[in-house]
């Protein structure tokens, strides 16, 4: 492995921008270690490396004419999640239904990652559609976890959570619907933040559940993720449900919590997501990480939320409702895959024999879900019910955030199971997420950041760090704080066995 993939993100565009190094060599170094191990991952379903290498000579060329870098990232290698539109490039969303797909256009986070200067070296996998904990439910195979190729990397995101653990790409993007970056984050030993529902545009991003879903940025450091998160936010016109306000200062509030200092800071304990369901060694991580918080001065007190025991119910009704719309659009007519073309079906037949065959089981389960849930007589009782559950998450978050700056919790009840332990088990797979839900049920922003290994099985644990809306500056402060007294943890990740480096 060369030096240049073990860098961070922002060391590395430092370099870049002095001229130490040139983006050509900090993408090429990271292509050549896709090509070594990523046939052991599975972290990417396209890697793009004539686009990557155009992108990165057109910022040495800028540099080497006396230009300012167009971002502090400018010339950094990123690995994008194969849920946001990029033009000209295979957009797949993990499924057979959308295989060899040529988007016409870049979605926003695309686009603002292309202006920023940004190496986009390929696209990773992902659950379908971004419906699963684990990317076992990706047409093409699942990613599988750096830190044991017997494990699953977390989901749906898994690919960008990966290839960070991997070395392969030092900044990723992930899309998070109920979870889909920080447990991922988690279970891999990386950085992974959800923006403030409506901090970056949904345009572009392939929809699963539209009032849920949240783009949002990976790394191996909160201070990457902070420079990263800056460069994709912001208000967007061409998504309605894009906030036109001010980014968070997160950068600024990264730098400040590098100081290690958390005095004056509330800390809110969620009384409800501990005991039993919790891995020991998971628990034992975060009261580590809590006592961690106290040492850096911040007052600690326990906080009780008492609706966020029914935020899993709640979400696999949503979702799957809004899922079972969105996905209505996949009618093999417009674009997309089309079985059974050959003028002998009707339009009816083709449509139903393309999504036979195009989705996968875990897909069809939430279709079904949801259109049950939506159906007439039933929405009431399912979908309906749900919202006031919803509006019941949000009042517990405001009235706890009236006590407390930040509230914290585990991210997810293990660590990183074995591949095809929860295949058969829908109920199982989907209390991976029993922590992160609430946060995307109500809008807030949330963060995971390593909390070290687990005693037990030695595989990472994250601790998850939830804050109002549009104070996501608050992620950084206390997350970067809290990094820095916890100290390196991905160097201690092993070399991926069996393959070599």
């Amino acid at each position: 492995m060369t030096d240049l993939t073990r860098l961070t993100a922002s060391e590395l565009a430092a370099k870049i921008h002095k001229r130490e190094i040139t983006s050509v060599e900090a993408t090429q170094a990271h292509l050549d270690r896709i090509a070594e191990v990523d046939g052991a991952v599975n972290a990417f379903l396209h890697v793009d490396t004539e686009g990557a290498l155009a992108a990165a000579r057109k910022v040495d060329g800028d540099l080497a004419e006396g230009r300012e870098p167009v971002s502090p990232i400018a010339g950094v290698p990123l690995a994008l999640k194969d849920v946001l539109t990029t033009k000209g490039v295979p957009t797949t969303c993990g499924s057979k239904t959308l295989e060899n797909w040529l988007p016409p256009y870049d979605a926003t986070v695309t686009r603002r990652l292309r202006e920023a200067g940004v190496v986009i070296l390929g696209k990773t996998n992902m659950d379908e559609f971004a419906m699963g904990s684990s990317t076992e439910n990706s047409a093409y195979g699942p990613t599988r976890n750096p830190w044991d190729r017997e494990r699953i990397p977390g989901g749906s995101g898994g690919g960008s959570s990966a290839s960070l653990a991997a070395f392969e790409a030092p900044l990723a993007i992930g899309t998070d619907t109920g979870g889909s970056i920080r447990q991922p984050a988690a279970v891999t030993g990386t950085v992974g933040v959800k923006p403030t529902y409506g901090g970056v545009s949904r345009y572009g991003l392939v929809a699963f559940s539209s009032s849920l879903d949240q783009a949002g940025p990976c790394a191996r450091s909160v201070l990457d993720a902070a420079l990263l998160h800056e460069v994709i936010a912001g208000h967007d016109p061409m998504d309605s449900t894009s906030i036109d306000a001010p980014v968070p200062p997160v950068v600024t509030a990264a730098r400040a919590g590098l100081k290690g200092d958390l005095t004056g800071v509330k800390v809110g304990v969620v009384a409800e997501f501990s005991g039993e369901g919790y891995q020991p060694g998971v628990q034992r991580s975060f009261e580590a990480a809590v006592a961690q918080l106290k040492d850096l001065g911040a007052e600690v007190v326990e906080v009780s939320c008492p609706n966020f025991t029914y935020a899993l119910p709640a979400y696999y009704l949503i979702a799957p409702s809004e899922c079972s719309s969105n996905l209505a659009r996949f009618d093999a007519m417009r674009y997309g895959l089309r079985v059974a073309d050959d003028g002998t079906h009707s339009a009816e037949e083709v449509m139903s024999l393309t999504r036979e065959a195009g989705f996968g089981a875990e897909v069809k389960r939430r279709i079904m879900l949801g259109t049950y849930a939506l159906s007439s007589g039933y929405y009431d009782a399912y979908y309906g019910s749900a919202q006031k559950v919803r509006t019941l998450i949000t009042r517990d978050f405001t009235a706890a955030f009236e006590k407390v700056d930040v509230l914290v919790s585990p991210t997810t009840p293990t660590t990183a199971f074995k591949i095809g332990e929860r295949v058969d088990d829908p109920l199982a797979m989907y209390l991976a997420d029993l922590c992160t839900i609430p946060a995307n049920l109500a809008g807030n922003a949330a963060m995971s950041v390593p909390s070290g290994l687990s005693d037990e099985d030695g595989l990472p644990v994250g601790l998850q760090i939830m804050a109002p809306a549009l104070a996501d500056d608050r992620l950084y402060r206390v997350g970067a704080a809290y990094e820095v007294a916890r100290g390196p943890l991905l160097d201690r990740i092993p070399e991926l066995k069996g393959v070599s480096a």
